[in-house]
């Protein structure tokens, strides 16, 4: 038995890692200013993590945008990586609320209408969500999984349908999966926070961070990613992609 179960680690260190598990956590970053992008990317490579990115086409430090072709290289190289993607609407577009006409009445934070209130219908908001797809294939070749997140997680019920109707599943986080990445640090520390993780993400958490947020002065990932990677590795997590999540993994 012994002899039989080293040669199967020899040839698949993966089921060392797999039968040490003690639970799995899934990793999910949305776009934001990318500050932290380039960290992110490099923390999860060096720690053989695969997570789940919700792409928008949101403004960077650089002065460009998240989707923009100077953004190609750092995609094509996290697809390569196996990591997974899902669309957060191309112009990071806010439900407001639901119409009694059966529209959505939405605000955009960029592009042409940004900062506008609109009235869409389920298509067009649907037609919102498969921008990301068609601008992430022009960029890697690669589509997006069936994944979508709503900005700021908010939804309503015509929302969620709309995005249903088109193919996509919504994906939010669970209750201590919130990194507070969008919190002020003057109120909540980065030490409060990863503590908190720490301390409460279970089993089948979904964990969600930003790739750099412009309000937060104290950025929470170049003081909290490696040690709650690490932390979580010490107490014997695993980490996924929702592919591998029970409630989206898609049935062969």
């Amino acid at each position: 038995m012994a002899a039989g179960w080293l040669l199967v680690c020899l040839v698949s260190p993966c089921l060392v890692q797999a039968a040490s598990c003690k639970g799995t956590i899934y990793l999910t970053f949305d776009t934001g200013s990318q500050s932290q992008a380039e960290l992110i990317a490099t923390t999860l490579r060096r720690h053989e993590i695969k997570a789940t990115f919700f792409l928008a086409n949101e403004k960077t430090v650089r002065g460009d945008y998240s989707l923009d072709m100077t953004w190609a290289g750092y995609w094509q190289a996290l697809v390569k990586d196996g990591h997974a993607f899902g669309t957060h609407t191309y112009d990071h577009v806010y439900v407001l609320a639901d119409l009694p006409d059966g529209r959505i009445a939405v605000k955009p934070q960029f592009g042409s209408q940004a900062g506008q209130t609109l009235q869409w219908t389920a298509q067009q908001y649907c037609e919102e969500l498969r921008r990301v797809d068609q601008r992430f294939f022009a960029l890697t070749g690669k589509k997006l999984d069936p994944l979508w997140r709503a900005p700021g997680g908010k939804l309503t019920p015509a929302l969620l349908k709309a995005g249903q109707a088109c193919g996509y599943r919504h994906v939010g986080w669970s209750p201590a999966g919130f990194s507070g990445d969008e919190l002020s640090s003057e109120k909540v520390t980065n030490p409060a926070l990863l503590k908190n993780a720490l301390d409460k993400l279970r089993d089948g958490d979904i964990f969600m961070a930003h790739m750099g947020i412009w309000s937060r002065k104290q950025a929470w990932a170049p003081e909290n990613l490696e040690p709650l990677i690490n932390g979580l590795e010490q107490k014997s997590f695993c980490f996924a992609t929702l592919r591998e999540h029970p409630a989206y993994k898609v049935s062969p």
